[in-house]
């Protein structure tokens, strides 16, 4: 249903020539103390093997961008028919130029220009239903764990995957409410009790975490890693639905290979969706 296309070289930097001339905001991904993270950015120069971008202060209490030269980044942002993706080195780091520019940006960092761009059709961004044959088991953990597959369940909360799609999910985690998480922030003790039983079910809006599913019986996992968008309760208070987007698949090619497994396997929950289960196992036989 979709797939990755790779641009060649010229259309690369007619693309970028684009993002450049319309200001249009990507986002940088990169990893620091291990941890992936996001940041708003504008494209503003490519030249001579040169990418230079700019980094927005979206708020007055920002944490600081904490990069280095030589460190690997993702850049993606959304044009036209899909989103376009690539992944690059930082060259240098520079101040903001101008006083009236650097008030609203946090410096200039070098990149080295991309020689292909990849780019995802925007339909794999839309989200698809979990068909209601598959019942998808997601662990998922604090990133400030280091989580090892081999460890025990209780070292991780686990709920069902309800939505996906290459960006994002929606997570229910049955038998949980928001009234719980609260009282968990404000009694420590019950908290801590809590942890030995479900460990670190206390998710917030802003975190990131890691999780891991199966999407198909016949796959192998798929470890990611996310920001938590939002926490809802569901029907009845019986559980919560937490919105995730997808991190840090932009940055390297391995990211890309994972991005392109998601993909596929949005094309084929909406086809089972439309056709069922049983076609699309016939298919692979």
């Amino acid at each position: 249903m979709n797939e990755m296309v790779m641009l060649n070289e010229e259309q690369s930097e007619k693309v970028l020539s684009s993002i450049i001339n319309e200001q249009t905001t990507a986002i940088m991904s990169y990893s620091s103390r291990s941890k992936w993270h996001v940041a708003k950015v504008q494209l503003k120069e490519i030249k001579q093997g040169r990418l230079c971008i700019e980094t927005l202060r979206m708020k007055q209490k920002q944490h600081p961008i904490n990069i280095q030269v030589d460190q690997p980044v993702g850049i993606s942002f959304k044009h036209k028919y899909g989103k376009f993706l690539f992944d690059t080195t930082v060259l240098s780091l520079e101040p903001s130029s101008g006083q009236k520019l650097s008030q609203n940006t946090g410096g200039t960092i070098i990149l080295a220009a991309p020689e292909t761009i990849k780019v995802v059709e925007r339909r794999s961004y839309y989200r698809v239903e979990v068909p209601e044959s598959l019942k998808v088991k997601v662990l998922m953990w604090h990133r400030s764990i280091k989580h090892d597959p081999k460890e025990q369940a209780r070292d991780c909360c686990q709920g069902m995957l309800f939505d996906i799609s290459a960006g994002g999910a929606q997570i229910i985690i049955p038998g949980i409410s928001q009234t719980n998480q609260i009282e968990q922030n404000e009694n420590e003790s019950e908290s801590e009790n809590l942890l030995k039983l479900n460990a670190n079910i206390n998710f917030k809006k802003g975190q990131f975490i890691g999780l891991r599913f199966t999407p198909m019986p016949y796959e192998k996992p798929l470890t990611l890693c996310a920001q938590i968008r939002n926490v809802l309760p569901i029907e009845n208070n019986s559980g919560l639905s937490i919105g995730i987007q997808i991190v840090g698949l932009e940055a390297s090619p391995e990211g890309h290979e994972v991005l392109t497994r998601l993909i596929s396997v949005v094309g084929k929950y909406y086809q089972i969706n439309q056709t069922g289960l049983k076609h699309l196992e016939k298919q692979h036989a």
